[in-house]
């Protein structure tokens, strides 16, 4: 059994749980309540690369990554630092993460601050509808964990939820179905779901095949100034780092090495 197939036992498992504490019309009834979800493709789209900042506490590859974390007091930092979009991992039993680390970052950013991303293992149409009522802006979509009519309908309810989706692949046969798909914004994800093995000419395989109009972010093994580079030269616009971020001592610092204007 791969990594992958026992993350999401466990997905599926909490699913079901959470599904029967609040039933479906309840988080409907949540996801109605809040604000419109602001523009998470426009807010990457300034000068040079676009930086999601990730708020992880742990990951399969590495264990625990900060064991101090306060999502919230993170989130400030990365508000005050710069930070175009926080990206929030939610899946609690290998990433350490949960929604009530979403409602306290999306609390701390306001109505005034950079989008949120709600980071998990979606395969279910509760899950966008959940994401939508704990306050993300966009939600990240895995290709590998969707079929084409699944990818299609959750990108359809996103949009008539007003929230954007992130769309990752790691492959040419998932790009294409992807690009099918007419995804706004796409993440190129440099690690191999299977082996949790990292190579960043993964990146530079793939984005000449994206269409001209999408946005196109980089994933994964970005770790100093010289990675976002490398990307910026293959054309990414964006790039989502966790575990450099969150790892460095002085995490204003490290943003400010990754925030290079290239």
């Amino acid at each position: 059994m791969t990594i992958l197939s026992k993350i999401m036992e466990g997905v599926r498992a909490d699913l079901e749980v959470r599904k029967a504490a609040c039933p479906q019309p309840v988080v409907e009834t949540e996801a109605a309540r809040r604000s419109p979800a602001r523009d998470f493709a426009a807010s990457l789209r300034g000068e040079g690369v676009g930086l999601i900042a990730e708020v992880k506490l742990a990951s399969p590859s590495r264990g625990v990554i900060r064991a101090d974390l306060d999502a919230a007091a993170v989130a400030r930092t990365y508000v005050t630092s710069g930070a175009d979009a926080i990206s929030v991992l939610t899946e609690s039993r290998w990433f350490g993460g949960s929604l009530s680390s979403l409602d306290d970052v999306v609390d701390v950013v306001g109505s005034d601050g950079p989008p949120v991303l709600r980071k998990d293992f979606i395969v279910d149409s509760y899950q966008v509808l959940e994401s939508r009522a704990h306050g993300a802006d966009c939600i990240l979509l895995i290709a590998a964990l969707l079929n084409q009519a699944q990818l299609s309908h959750m990108l359809h309810q996103s949009e008539l939820l007003g929230m954007s989706c992130l769309v990752e692949v790691h492959d040419e046969l998932e790009l294409a179905r992807v690009v099918d798909s007419g995804a706004l914004i796409i993440g190129i994800n440099s690690r191999d779901l299977r082996t949790l093995e990292v190579n960043m000419a993964t990146f530079e395989r793939l984005r000449p095949l994206i269409p001209a109009g999408r946005l196109v972010v980089g994933e994964s093994g970005i770790r100093r100034r010289e990675d976002v580079e490398r990307l910026a030269t293959a054309g990414v616009d964006a790039v989502l780092i966790g575990e450099a971020i969150i790892s460095a001592p002085d995490i204003d610092a490290k943003m400010k090495e990754l925030r290079c204007n290239v």
